[in-house]
């Protein structure tokens, strides 16, 4: 059955400065030991229960490297059994039967393939993918964990964006452990899809 309404969120956790990875991308700042005790909580169940309501996620290949050795480390696949396409030309290996690669036109794969057939996709990674998603129109939100930390260079989040892009401010939450998350509409075009509820 073809999807109706779809919604595309780029995803990222950063550093208060901006940045997803050091220059050689490494992550290690992640780990912080940050304690705000007026936040919410991140308990297991609540998290699961979240990412249930993801039905694909699309990332960079630098990203998906990253995640394999996060898993290669004990840390687990952080994606579940859902669809994951990589960008990328490279070769790169398929661990799972739920990971796709792709290399070309990144409007094509979202808009003629995510979007009829996904009603909740996740771009999760780098910061190229990130800044294409806005300049291409594809992006109808953006979600900002920011984690309390400054780390002074690295990989921006957005790399070499060219021009403005209007958001709006739609959600503000502080977690007990120091990270602060902003949900920001894309101007636009959240409003000319229609919203999900």
């Amino acid at each position: 059955m073809a999807n109706t309404v779809s919604l595309v969120t780029i995803h990222m956790a950063a550093s208060l400065d901006g940045f997803i990875a050091r220059k050689d991308g490494r992550v290690d700042w992640l780990d912080t030991s940050d304690r705000f005790e007026g936040g919410e909580t991140m308990d297991p169940e609540r998290v699961e229960s979240f990412l249930q309501t993801i039905d694909c996620y699309v990332m960079g290949s630098r990203t998906y490297e990253t995640a394999l050795s996060f898993e290669a480390k004990g840390f687990g696949w952080a994606y579940g059994d859902k669809p994951t396409f990589v960008l990328t030309s490279r070769e790169l290996p398929q661990i799972r039967d739920t990971v796709r690669f792709y290399s070309g036109d990144l409007a094509q794969l979202v808009n003629g393939r995510l979007r009829p057939a996904y009603r909740t996709i996740w771009v999760v990674g780098g910061g190229m993918v990130s800044a294409e998603c806005v300049r291409l129109g594809l992006a109808d939100e953006v979600c900002y964990s920011i984690l309390p930390v400054l780390i002074g260079d690295g990989v921006r989040f957005f790399e070499k964006l060219d021009t403005d892009i209007p958001l709006h401010l739609a959600e503000v939450k502080a977690y007990q452990s120091g990270i602060v998350e902003l949900r920001y509409e894309v101007r636009g075009v959240a409003a000319s899809r229609g919203t999900i509820q």
